[in-house]
Order: structure tokens, then sequence, then C-alpha cells
């Protein structure tokens, strides 16, 4: 082929308004570059390609490059196939006659374009992944995504498809992904290429290469793998104090406590208001010494009347706008927000969070609107470091938790833990613990969570939880909250983070503070039937530890979630695929929540073997079965033979 020209490890191609890079990108992955400039611009975002071997075969008419299983082949038309062990797994569709138009550029006049890539659709394939939303869907496959963040809305731009590949759309621009019956298609709106990556391979094989690529997550520490309390949202140090109290008094282990929103004094100032919190230092140590570690919640909003605005204004440390006002969010008044594109904003923030917060004994941090969040979503409207937002915006989640993993490790913390709204591609190496934003307190919602879990399961961030009980629209004294919050926790327990938080619907005067809290979100707070079934999960929760830390260990080390599809497991069980409401909690415990009120009965489906189901220690084969679980119960089965069985009936929890 006259416009290609071959190297080493390189397929360059050129035509008429474009020029292609293809490369391998690890022992298992070949990524493919097309520049609308007709010049390569070398980006990898938070992409880390991998030195690998490859084989280039040029033919009359085509080129193909080969890495281990994993080929693509491209045409002289320009067309790309990928192919996994000679099987067909991805084709490049076109838009025009003649088998003409792969791929579409249009020139936005300003550097960039927007673009688009179109493949072929197989009516056998099934897609996972995209990080989080409450879409309620399980496989993908007919569905159309917007790629942006928004609260409770996490979009991690990669997809697992049943044929065997991962696809890493490596671009971090606001834009579109369409599953579809008749195509798929990713499209953007402002960028200086089409990137991406795809990896061959069985569940695991991809996200081990993921993990390669995009960075591999800390060994989460222990303190972190129990239980969490938080609610919105505690107003005084003495009522923070006393919640904690309470825990150790009921002899109930409490992790995490956390410290929500409005502690501080103005949105940007970064420290605790000395009017309710006159010594943070002293309640810390009070805590340390129960046992439990304090969270504190930071938003990036920052208004003129904060202590910090002036500088960081003038120091170019806020996003700024192309258009209007630089106040892009309207609570308590209009807000900027910090730029952490910009190193010298993450150093200033840092500064002062380590000052006023973790040099008073803070342990981790809380950075909610990570997205960040902005209205209205205008992101062409927003001015970065790194560059316009519709560019570059699903970047911010990756540099908001990068400015904690940073701090944190220039002091000596090991493993950082930042619990966070959002998340991108790589963030799980800065210890990124996603949480899936400000969901409602109904069973439909809880549904939705679960499938919306092992989606960001397959997306390389093996740190996720949710809110137990959901964010919004709970009554604590209504019944049908009871009922959800018992299912919740149960879900929970089940979870790689066990943390319940949640804006209950006020009983009551309201205290005189700004944003004042809902009712008590505390295990005794939903009546004492329930008080009594959640304390018994959390004392379960205890036991399953070393269990939990055991499989953290290996999301470390292999890239594998912790909480999966059943697929993972089992990738040649075509069941596995269809099960959006059943997983694997690590290797051995299959766990089946209930999802619907009032239900007390759930088909569950186990793949081949045998199977313990642990309420009554019966044994079952493969199959579908009904399993009852009234509501003091749950549906866990665990593999035969399992070490972790003991969890379940033994009060020790040295059982794995």
């Amino acid at each position: 082929m006259y416009n290609v020209t071959v190297s080493k490890n390189e397929i360059l191609f050129k035509r008429f308004n474009e020029l292609v890079r293809i490369t391998p990108c690890s022992d298992r992955s070949i990524r493919f570059e097309g520049f609308p400039g007709c010049r390569a611009v070398d980006e990898n975002f938070t992409l880390m390609p991998c030195d690998a071997a490859c084989e280039i075969d040029e033919r009359d008419g085509y080129v193909t490059m080969t890495v281990g299983a994993l080929s693509v082949k491209l045409e002289r038309n320009g067309r790309i196939t990928f192919y996994s062990e000679g099987n067909v797994i991805l084709e490049e569709k076109p838009e025009l006659t003649f088998d003409g138009g792969f791929r579409f550029y249009e020139n936005q006049g300003n550097g960039l374009w927007s673009a688009r890539v179109t493949f072929k659709s197989n009516e056998s394939e099934h897609f996972y992944g995209l990080g989080h939303e409450a879409s309620n869907k399980f496989d993908l496959k007919g569905c159309s995504f917007d790629i942006r963040h928004v609260n409770a809305k996490c979009t991690i731009p990669f997809v697992y498809s049943s044929l065997g590949y991962g696809f890493l759309w490596n671009n971090p621009a606001v834009g579109n992904v369409e599953l579809s019956c008749n195509r798929t298609r990713w499209s953007v709106g402002a960028t200086k290429k089409i990137d991406y990556v795809v990896i061959g391979g069985s569940p695991k094989d991809v996200c081990e290469t993921l993990a390669d690529l995009t960075g591999h997550a800390p060994v989460m520490p222990h303190w972190a793998t129990g239980f969490w309390q938080s609610r919105l949202r505690y107003e005084t140090q003495d009522e923070l104090l006393a919640v904690a109290r309470k825990y150790k008094k009921e002899n109930i282990p409490l992790s995490v406590i956390v410290a929500d929103y409005f502690h501080w004094t103005q949105q940007g100032d970064y420290k605790f208001d000395p009017k309710y919190w006159p010594d943070v230092k002293a309640m810390t140590d009070e805590l340390h010494n129960m046992g439990t570690k304090l969270v504190v919640s930071m938003w990036p909003t920052i208004n003129e009347d904060s202590e910090n605005y002036s500088y960081m204004r003038d120091s170019n440390m806020l996003i700024r706008t192309a258009r209007g006002s630089d106040r892009i969010f309207n609570f308590y008044g209009w807000q900027a927000e910090i730029d952490v594109t910009n190193p010298d904003t993450r150093a200033f923030v840092w500064g002062k969070l380590r000052e006023n917060y973790i040099e008073n004994g803070v342990d981790a941090l809380w950075f909610d609107e990570a997205e960040p969040e902005i209205h209205p979503e205008q992101f062409d409207n927003l001015l970065m470091y790194m560059g316009r937002g519709d560019e570059i915006a699903l970047l911010y989640p990756y540099y908001y938790s990068k400015m904690a993993y940073d701090g944190f490790r220039s002091i000596g913390v090991d493993a950082p833990v930042t619990l966070t709204r959002c998340a991108y591609l790589g963030s799980q190496k800065f210890g990124a613990l996603v949480w899936s934003g400000d969901i409602p307190s109904t069973f439909e919602s809880l549904s939705c969570q679960v499938k919306a879990g092992l989606n960001m399961a397959m997306c390389g961030i093996p740190w996720w939880n949710t809110d137990i009980g959901g964010f919004y629209g709970a009554d604590t004294q209504s019944d049908d909250f009871r009922e959800l919050i018992v299912r919740w926790f149960q879900y929970g327990v089940f979870s790689p983070v066990m943390r319940l938080h949640g804006s209950r619907n006020r009983h009551g005067e309201k205290h005189d503070v700004k944003e004042p809290s809902g009712d008590p979100n505390e295990l005794w707070s939903f009546g004492d039937k329930n008080f009594k079934i959640l304390k018994e999960l959390v004392f379960l929760r205890e036991r399953l530890r070393p269990y939990i830390e055991h499989h953290m260990k290996i999301a470390s080390q292999k890239g594998y979630p912790v909480m999966r599809p059943m697929f993972f497991d089992f990738p040649d069980d075509e069941m596995c695929y269809t099960l959006g409401e059943q997983y694997m909690f690590g290797d051995d415990i299959l766990f089946a929540p209930i999802v619907n009120r009032s239900q007390t009965k759930k088909q569950v489906y186990l793949p081949a073997g045998k199977w313990i189901l642990t309420k009554n220690m019966q044994e079952y084969g493969g199959g579908y079965y009904e399993i009852e679980a009234r509501i003091d119960e749950f549906i866990a089965f665990v593999k035969k033979g399992s070490q972790v069985l003991k969890a379940f009936f033994d009060n020790k929890n040295d059982c794995f």
C-alpha cells in the first residue's frame, strides 16, 4: 500500500484529511489513533501504554498487526477490522456507499474537531461497563449513553464485550456512545483525535490488562473495610461524638464516621467552623481511642466570602468561563469551582486541607461534587488549565483524586482512601473510593444500583459503594423505608465498602444552623426489630473482613474487582451474561440481593458445581432455584469447601 509506512512496532496510514497510527499497547492490546489534523498528537491522557512485541504483515491492499491472539487489519480504503484467534470481533461500518466513509471528522474552527467512529453491530454481542448510571440495565446492548459526568452518573468510557474483548475509548471529551442494534458508535464534539484501545481475552485477562494500562489500585487499608457511619449531617462536634460513643457503648464495631458538608465557615475555606467544632484535635483523639477513623467532606465550590477566593481567582486556580460569569453552581449563592487540572491549585488546596484537617487528626477526605457539578451543563463554556471543558471534562475527577493521593503520600500515608462522587480511567491508582451519588431511597433505585455496580466493576474501578438506604426521600418512621433499609444493608455487607448515609426526611423542628440535618440515620434509628437485624449484619461484615481484604489484595495486584458479574468467574456459561441481580463477591461467595418491596423469595441461578446456602447449610448443584429470604434473611451461597463459610455462623472473624 503506497500510503502506508511500516516500522518495527507501528503502522502509519495517510489519506486525505486523516493520519492513522496503529501501535501495540500491551501484550494483549492494540491502540488505534486517527488524527484529522494530519499530524500526530502525542497525548496519552491517563493511558499508560506498555512495551509489547508485535508482528506486522503488509500485503497488496491491506496491512495487519498481530499481538498475541489479537490482530487488526487496515484496508486500503481505511476500514479497520479486529480479530481474536482469527474470528472477527470488531469491524468498522461505512457511512457512505461503495464501502466509504470510515471515521467522520468536522472541523470546529478552533483547532478542535467533532469526531465519530462506527462499528457493525453483532446481535449476539453483549456489553458491560461505562461506569455507573441508574439506567436499570445490566447488559448495555441496545442502549445509548452520554459520555459526561453528572451527579449520580460517572462515565468510565470502557466496555467489555461478550465476544471476548475490551474497548477503551481513550478520549476525555464530552460525547455519546451508541451500543444499538444497528451500529456501535463512539462520538465526541471537541477533540484533536480519535483514540481507542482494543484488549483481547477473557474477563479476567481484560481486567488485568486494563489495570496495567490505567493503573493498579492500592491495597485497601484495614480501616476502610469495616462499617462506615454517615448521615446528612452531624451539625456539631458534640453530636458526632455522641453517635460514636453510643456505637462503642453498644459494642458495635465502627470503623469510620463521616463529617459531611457545611461543617465549614465558608465554601472554599477548607476548615471546621469553631462555633460548632471547637476542638477538632480532641475529637479525633477520642475517636481514634475508640478505634474509629474520621472522614471529612470537601467540595470544589468556592465563593467570594471565602478567605481563599481572591488569591485563587487572581492566581487562575479557579475554572474560568468563555462567556458570562465564572460562578457556575448555585448553592447558598453562586459559587465558582476550583481548577484541579492546574498543579498549582492542587498544591495550594492540599496545603489548606493538610493544615486544617489532616494535622488535626482527620484520617481521610470525602470529595463531593467531583464531576464537578455545574449548572447549566455547558461544558464548552468551561476554561481549565488543561483545556476547554468539552475537550477534557472527564479528567476533572481524576485530578481531584490525584490531589489527595499526592498530598497524603507526601506525608507518608502509603495507601490513601478518598471517597469521591466521580472518577475516570486511572482514578483507581489514586485510592479513589467511588460512590454512586445522590440517588433516591426506593426499591427501584436499589435494583438500579446493583446493576450499576456490576458495570462499574468491569471498568477498572474496584473500590465502589452506594449510600445504604439511598440518599433522598426516605421517611425513617415508615414501614416501607424500614423494609428498604434492611434489604439495602444486606446489599451493603456484600459491597466493597459498607457505608450508611442519607438525607432522611425531617420530623420536628430544624435547628438554628446553616443546612440543618435530617432525621437520625444510625442503626438504632429504624425501630428495635431492625436494630437487631442491622447490628448482626455489621458483625457479619466484621467476620468477613479477612476474606474481603484477601480479595482487595488481588484487586490491587491483578485488577480483579471484589464485586463482579457472574460471567467474570464463569465466562463459558452463557446464562451468566444475563444475570444483573446476583453476583460473585470474591471468588467464593455468590450473593443475590432482594430488590423488590415485600419480596421474600427469589430465583437464583447457580453455575455448575457444589454450592452451600449459608442460612441453612443446604447443598445445591448447578441450575435455577427459588430461595426464600424473610426480612431478617438474605440469599448467599458459598462454594463447597471454602473456608469463608464459617464466617456465616462463627462469631470469630478469623474465618478465612
